[in-house]
């Protein structure tokens, strides 16, 4: 993967958050510089609570300086030494409330100087829809089908300005208001009311705000008709969460990317991963998801920065095989993510059938894709991009049939996975996004069934991206899970691991058998050549992997789930049986 004079030939990548590994990124950093970790590892992408943010674990961007609570110079310097490159999110959609950008929206209402930041809903589809009694336009319903929903309801969160209106702005994924109690002296404006009359209004204010009442119930009895007054006060002293639509069409976002590009690229960024980008392009009378050529027009002025800065970029795009977005992507020169390799992974040796999994590493091999693999990540193990799609009365196959996608799920489930949902625009669910689980544990917690997979993947084309968690066979974290909140399916994949925990995986075969797997890959000249697959019986896989007289050979018994991995360079050949 090869562009503007920086490349990644041969490299795996750890996948983690800083504070995964012990409680900052130096944690981390002192396990690969363990005598263990040697050459294991070539790149590092580092999640987004490398950044101020304060939602879904760092994908709610605040801005894009360093979390000095958990990074610091010395890291980046450290894990220079190590000639271990960086990955890093941008978050092209959507920017935290807490940023400073929408702070100074909510501050300035309409004088703001970002006011066209972000996207008011009520502007964008002024004309094409008709209000409802909260003021809401309600877009007309052929526009209203055509929206792709990440959440129930419309995608909208209600601020309030300085004036007192209720602004409605775009926002796709999370969103949270909070009331916050109020003081005595907040009432103080209006002069009606007695000192013990403030007293008395602002412990049931409170009172209500800590049982979670509805402000708008609460009898206020003799004071009724100061009411609204009183309700303007608790309304002001609201608090918002959320992750907010930034509108691509203004210069000024344009000129945001500008100056975050730079940014990243002045930390050591290599790859550039691109979250969230097939929402960022919305317009009247399309889907609000990879619209065409709109989308396409934005990734080439995303490139042309990204060149820029030297920065390989990733765009991440969840979507059903069949609709072969993929291979759109893929055909405009991009590396690919393949989330198609989870949940192969899983079939194959589930059900002890190569067929699916080797069809579709002939199709990468075959159209030159190139493709960032892994089998756990810090998200869900993807299933909806397994799946066919109907378009136009056309059905363009999946990669496999629902009936197996399906029983992929049910097992992840009996062996205690989590599920997220996606929704019509009525609130409707409408299918399985994906299933939240430890790899290990998807795999019923076997360990040779894990180390099997760790080789399919090592041995796939493309730079493999391996979770930590994976490497010390992490189990389902159901605590973590049930603690979690709305977002708390996440959580049963992403236990912190102490040093200790790291000092003791280390001693086990599993750790260090996958270690010696990991290690072959990302070292070995073999891998820097031709991959080809052979023929074999469908409950077998044999790979081949050479590159002159150097040959990387895996051979994989299904039945048995036992595989042998023969090295051969400079005409010496090491085998290993798994």
């Amino acid at each position: 993967m090869e562009q503007n004079n920086k490349t990644i030939t041969n490299g795996v990548m750890l996948n983690a958050y800083p504070d995964s590994i012990g409680t900052k990124l130096c944690d981390t950093i002192s396990m690969l510089q363990k005598p263990e970790f040697k050459d294991v590892f070539s790149l590092f992408y580092v999640l987004p609570t490398f950044f101020n943010s304060d939602l879904d674990r760092g994908f709610s961007i605040i801005d894009y300086n360093i979390n000095t609570d958990l990074v610091t110079s010395a890291d980046l310097d450290a894990l220079n030494e190590l000639n271990v490159k960086l990955k890093f999110d941008i978050v092209l959609n959507h920017l935290s409330v807490a940023s400073p950008q929408f702070k100074d929206l909510l501050k300035n209402g309409n004088q703001s100087l970002y006011k066209d930041f972000f996207i008011n809903w009520n502007e964008f589809w002024e004309g094409n829809g008709e209000k409802n009694e909260e003021g809401i336009i309600i877009p007309n319903e052929d526009f209203l089908n055509k929206l792709f929903m990440r959440k129930s309801g419309l995608p909208i969160l209600k601020v309030r300005f300085p004036d007192g209106t209720e602004q409605p702005y775009w926002n796709t994924f999370y969103q949270q208001i909070s009331y916050n109690k109020i003081a005595v002296s907040d009432l103080e404006n209006i002069e009606q009311l007695t000192a013990e009359e403030r007293i008395i209004i602002a412990k049931k204010i409170n009172d209500a705000i800590e049982q979670n009442q509805e402000i708008s119930t609460i009898d206020f009895e003799n004071n009724t008709p100061f009411k609204k007054g009183i309700l303007e006060i608790v309304e002001q002293n609201r608090s918002y969460l959320g992750q907010m639509d930034v509108n691509a069409a203004s210069p000024l976002v344009w000129d945001f990317y500008e100056e975050t590009l730079k940014k990243l690229n002045d930390y050591g960024c290599n790859i550039l991963r691109l979250d969230a980008f097939a929402y960022l392009h919305k317009q009247i009378g399309e889907s609000n998801f990879f619209n065409k050529p709109g989308t396409w027009e934005y990734l080439a002025r995303i490139k042309q920065i990204a060149d820029k800065n030297n920065l390989i970029l990733l765009p991440e795009i969840h979507a059903e095989y069949g609709l072969h977005l993929h291979d759109e992507v893929a055909n405009e020169g991009y590396t690919i993510y393949d989330f198609f390799l989870p949940g192969l992974t899983i079939h194959t040796i589930e059900n002890k059938s190569s067929k699916a999994l080797l069809s579709w590493a002939k199709e990468i091999i075959s159209k030159g894709y190139k493709t960032v693999n892994m089998l756990g990540c810090h998200d869900g193990i993807p299933v909806l991009d397994l799946k066919g799609k109907d378009i136009n009365g056309v059905h363009y196959k999946g990669l496999l049939e629902d009936e197996a996608i399906e029983n992929i799920m049910s097992t992840i489930i009996e062996r205690g996975g989590r599920v997220k949902n996606l929704y019509d625009p009525s609130g409707k669910k409408i299918s399985y996004y994906q299933v939240n689980a430890t790899f290990f544990s998807a795999l019923g917690e076997d360990e040779q069934k894990l180390l099997l997979a760790r080789a399919i993947q090592m041995f796939m084309p493309g730079i493999p991206q391996v979770w930590y968690l994976d490497i010390f066979a992490g189990k389902n974290n159901y605590e973590a899970a049930d603690q979690g909140g709305s977002a708390g399916h996440k959580e049963i994949n992403r236990t912190t691991l102490s040093l200790q925990d790291i000092e003791h995986g280390l001693k086990t075969d599993v750790v260090k058998k996958q270690l010696e797997i990991i290690r072959l890959r990302n070292t070995s000249s073999a891998f820097l050549g031709k991959v080809e697959i052979e023929d074999s019986n469908e409950d077998s896989m044999v790979i081949k992997w050479s590159n002159n007289t150097t040959i990387a050979y895996l051979e994989a018994d299904l039945k048995t789930n036992k595989f042998t991995i023969q090295h051969t360079e400079n005409q010496n050949t090491k085998t290993m049986i798994f």
